[in-house]
């Protein structure tokens, strides 16, 4: 069995030197082998201009937690793509610079041990990007290596893979037995796509067209179907946004607790409203309890029909016993709610005639009829056909 040296060749401090000076950055996650790539790069000089985070999840407690869900095979594809999306998410919370670049890699192998093994020796390397994710799978032969020059081998894929995900030619050498085989798979990945499946959280799209997923959103968040956008939903975000003195994003959810979820084609019917004109971001969240721990922080923009139905038990999410607690979860994440009012039996009313459980009225503001009245209805303008929602 051999093993290789234990710092890195010059072909190996060559490529670490151009990630370094490649404008990307990256959250790595590594574990059961990879380690050895992380020293390589971090004791170059120019490591704090790409690594953002490294880690090393190598308890199944530590790995569900970096994901968020339970691990079935931890050394698979699918666990190392989920690590990779988690890095991708956190690169993007940690960038210090919006625009910046961002690769989240995940790595995750099953080595030779000081016991014999029955699985397979092999390993699976993700990096995710804005563009798309690459895969890179890769079994051992059993015997050939002993753990340390696996690993070595592990931590040259995990630094090639890297590097490619950085838009960078590479061709660092492996030295593969003529049994073993590099599976390189490469899939674009439309943002929209990615959210209906489940594989991202939420999708921003910017006025110009651009989409990122999972990006963190700040300010105030006018949620709605918007079926139509329409001049009183327009009107509603600039008053609020002068109020609050912050931006304010739209809110689109896939899944609503009264119809049936979107379909794709409807989706992307949707979003085209809002072209050129307000940033807009994607969910699946079907409740206020679920959006305020995607957007932590945000003033939610509210009407008083939506404002009944959050004060309403029949629309409590899973897990979530009573009003009083569905604030408090929302109060923790530092959300509170701005709410217009609507006319109703010939009287305006914001939050009169609703209940709000003590202790968490200052959770909910108003705003007066003066400075926002709108008695446009989306259902009549649906039935009026589009030329009454022309601007």
């Amino acid at each position: 069995m051999t093993s290789p040296p234990s710092g890195p060749d010059d072909e190996i401090a060559t490529l670490v030197e151009k990630i370094h000076a490649s404008p990307a950055m990256a959250a790595v996650a590594v574990t059961g082998g990879g380690a050895q790539a992380l020293t390589w790069l971090l004791a170059a000089p120019g490591a704090s201009r790409t690594v953002l985070e490294a880690v090393v999840p190598y308890g199944a407690k530590s790995l569900e937690e970096l994901v968020g869900e339970e691990i079935g095979r931890p050394a698979s594809t699918d666990t190392a793509v989920k690590m990779a999306h988690a890095c991708y998410c956190r690169g993007l919370r940690l960038r210090e610079q919006a625009g910046t670049p961002i690769a989240g890699l995940g790595c995750t192998a099953a080595l030779a041990t000081d016991r014999p093994k029955r699985g397979d020796h092999r390993c699976s390397v993700a990096v995710w990007t804005d563009g798309g994710v690459a895969t890179y799978d890769l079994g051992f032969v059993k015997g050939l290596r002993d753990r340390l020059a696996e690993d070595g081998l592990v931590s040259r894929l995990v630094l090639r893979a890297l590097a490619e995900g950085f838009g960078l030619e590479t061709g660092l050498k492996l030295d593969l037995d003529d049994r073993e085989r590099l599976d390189v798979r490469r899939e674009s990945h439309d943002p929209i796509a990615q959210l209906l499946a489940g594989h991202v959280e939420t999708v921003t799209v910017h006025p110009d067209g651009t989409m990122a997923a999972d990006e963190p959103v700040t300010g105030a968040v006018l949620a709605g179907s918007f079926d139509p956008l329409h001049e009183g939903h327009r009107k509603l975000a600039d008053v609020a946004s002068q109020v609050l003195g912050a931006g304010v994003t739209f809110e689109l959810s896939v899944e609503n607790v009264d119809k049936p979820p979107l379909e794709e084609r409807e989706v992307r019917k949707r979003l085209r409203q809002f072209a050129g004109k307000y940033p807009v971001v994607v969910t699946r969240s079907l409740s206020f309890y679920r959006k305020a721990r995607l957007f932590p922080g945000a003033t939610f923009v509210i009407g008083r029909d939506t404002a009944t139905r959050l004060l309403d038990i029949r629309y409590l999410g899973d897990g979530i016993g009573s009003i009083s607690e569905l604030l408090a979860d929302i109060r923790k994440a530092g959300c509170g709610f701005l709410v217009a009012g609507r006319e109703s039996g010939g009287v305006f009313r914001i939050l009169e005639g609703l209940t709000v459980p003590a202790g968490f009225e200052d959770m909910f503001s108003e705003l007066t009829e003066s400075q926002f009245r709108s008695d446009i209805s989306s259902t009549e303008l649906r039935a009026a056909g589009p030329a009454a929602n022309r601007p």
